[in-house]
């Protein structure tokens, strides 16, 4: 037998598929347009080159980076546990295969798209060189935090699918094995250097993958080469364990769902013995399939646990009387709550119907006096039932924080208008700047920022500043009608985007082969895609409306700038983004509803 037989099958079948060709591709492009996005920018505001290069060359990373790190989700984190669930596993170790040979084929067969894509974007990478702005050694050095960053992230995914059994447990724990190495030892640090009144020593840093690539680009002396060397001892021991515990793990999950009637794990997935009964009485008769799919309440629990804890979170910064800043870093966290809640009700939409087509059960629910529409609504029925409050919980607590994080973010807009007029202000701290101008004909016109307060305090309360237009803002109600129409666009385009993705979800389902492949299709076409193309068609239309504004106003005062920039793209784009949303919404009930026997039934014939 050759030496790392199925390493050498795997790496013919991956490199031969079309996907494998089309994601290189894509890659490619999407660098390109978005460099040609930014040079169309550069150009609108007269940046430099240099400065533009450099602006480019960050975006470009950190963007590889966040893929590279979801590359460990959707391509190794159910590629053991899938091969579990089919029982196939065992068949390997009956021959003279290893672990290695398995884990190191499974790891290079799903991985070997991921590593073509990043060394597509590469040379886009390279002609920020070219433009100034970044040097050689930063650009070599951040190709390997990109490349270290992916196997990092491909090792996590493997050793956590050779422990698992579940596909969405194995996308959980490698979600949460992600966040750990990523944010873990900085966090540790940061409350390590707190706690003992000193400044911030990197230690356990050197395992982020995120502050490898951060190192990349610092000047002098750095331990970005410590940082690499502990981020890949770290990833080659995770894929050494995941070697070492596939040929012991295989049986277990089998062996334990032959006895988990009466055990603990067993009542926390499916509740004790009384919510089943009242459960079953209460949907099997009417609503069968919203009764199989509800019948798992380990997830409903964990989303109701996420919504509690975050409320009380709000809760404490409310009644705390903390700095309006902690506000916007709020609004942040939240933004990354909320992509794990895209996630998650991808993964959730889609994976009822990837195991119903695999394990039979839908050949059986088509023979059943069960209409399309009717397993559909079942299955919107159910994911209402289970997630609709905790989800509410969230969203109100989101509009809450967006507000806020509105008026803290006016607030210091205010107060950096009046630092920068502060020159001018005499006792009584009343400003009259004339601020000059280039229009587009090269004539220069003037405006006037009126701040008025009082020496020395807060000009938030009783500012008062000429807007575009002759608009002139004065109080507080202002701020808070600006701050309550972001929250609501905000809450709308949540909702809209967790609405698709769960109907785009459920139609992935049907035509997915597996559950990871179904959820990174959903989260791709409905969230990442419309993202870019919004983000920037939003930020160019705005910045082109607001500069003509601007200067056939003859105004050029920052506070207007930062007080309606947020209002205008959160507007804008959340308006495109529903629409966008209740197109994918109508396509996929459309399909599911006229194409789900005829999906299932090509789905079976081709198998």
């Amino acid at each position: 037998m050759n030496w790392l037989p199925i390493v050498d099958r795997e790496l013919r079948v991956a490199a031969r598929k079309r996907s494998t060709f089309w994601l290189r591709v894509a890659a490619a492009a999407t660098g390109l347009l978005i460099g040609a996005g930014c040079l169309l920018i550069s150009r609108a505001q007269g940046v430099g080159t240099a400065e533009l290069g450099s602006v480019l060359f960050s975006i470009l990373t950190w963007m590889c980076l966040i893929a590279g790190l979801a590359a460990g989700l959707f391509f190794t984190s159910d590629c053991l546990s899938e091969e579990k669930r089919e029982g196939t596993l065992g068949l390997l170790f009956l021959t003279e295969l290893r672990g290695y040979d398995v884990a190191l084929g499974k790891l290079l067969a799903t991985s070997l798209r991921g590593f073509y894509a990043l060394l597509a974007v590469l040379p886009v990478l390279a002609i920020t060189q070219l433009m100034g702005g970044v040097s050689g050694a930063e650009y070599w050095k951040s190709a390997l935090a990109l490349v270290n960053g992916l196997v990092v992230s491909l090792s996590a995914g493997m050793v956590v699918s050779a422990l698992s059994r579940d596909s969405q447990k194995a996308l959980a724990g490698t979600l949460l094995a992600l966040v750990l190495l990523a944010g873990g030892g900085p966090l540790a640090d940061v409350l390590v250097g707190w706690a003992r009144h000193r400044g911030f020593r990197p230690v356990g840093c050197l395992s982020s993958p995120i502050y490898v690539l951060r190192m990349a680009g610092a000047w002098g002396r750095s331990p970005f080469w410590w940082a690499l060397l502990a981020n890949q001892l770290l990833g080659w021991g995770l894929l050494a364990l995941a070697c070492r515990w596939i040929p012991r793990t295989w049986q277990e999950g089998r062996k334990a769902g032959a006895s988990a009637g009466g055990s603990w794990a067993y009542a926390w997935k499916f509740g004790g013995a009384g919510r089943r009964k009242r459960l079953r009485r209460k949907l099997m008769e009417h609503w069968p399939v919203t009764w199989l799919l509800s019948r798992e309440c380990w997830q409903s629990r964990s989303v109701w646990a996420v919504a509690v804890v975050t409320a009380g979170g709000f809760a404490a910064v409310v009644t705390g009387g903390l700095h309006g800043g902690a506000w916007i870093l709020w609004n942040y966290m939240g933004g990354l709550l909320t992509l794990v809640l895209y996630l998650w009700a991808a993964s959730q939409a889609s994976r009822f119907l990837v195991e119903a087509r695999r394990n039979g059960l839908m050949e059986l629910m088509l023979v059943s006096p069960l209409s399309e529409r009717q397993i559909v609504a079942g299955q919107w029925r159910a994911l209402l039932r289970m997630f609709g409050l905790p989800v509410l919980l969230l969203l109100g607590v989101q509009v809450g924080g967006a507000a806020l994080s509105q008026i803290s973010f006016q607030r210091i807009a205010a107060q950096a208008a009046a630092a920068a007029s502060a020159a001018g202000t005499n006792s009584h701290g009343s400003v009259n700047a004339s601020v000059g101008v280039t229009s587009g004909a090269g004539t220069k016109t003037s405006a006037t920022v009126v701040i008025s307060g009082t020496s020395g305090t807060n000009a938030w309360g009783s500012n008062a500043v000429v807007l575009p237009g002759g608009f002139r803002m004065t109080g507080t109600w202002q701020q808070v009608g600006m701050a309550a129409a972001v929250a609501v666009a905000a809450a709308l385009s949540t909702t809209a985007n967790l609405l698709a993705l769960c109907w785009f979800g459920m139609w992935m389902g049907m035509t997915s082969k597996s559950a990871n492949l179904a959820t990174l299709k959903t989260i791709l076409f409905v969230q990442v895609i419309p993202w870019f193309v919004i983000g920037f068609g939003t930020l160019v239309v705005v910045g082109l409306i607001m500069s003509r504004i601007m200067v056939s106003s003859g105004s050029a005062q920052p506070a207007a700038w930062l007080t309606w920039w947020p209002l205008s793209t959160a507007v804008l784009s959340a308006s495109v983004a529903v629409a966008k949303d209740a197109g994918f919404i109508a396509w996929s009930r459309r399909r599911l509803h006229a194409s789900l026997r005829e999906q299932a039934t090509r789905t079976f014939g081709g198998a």
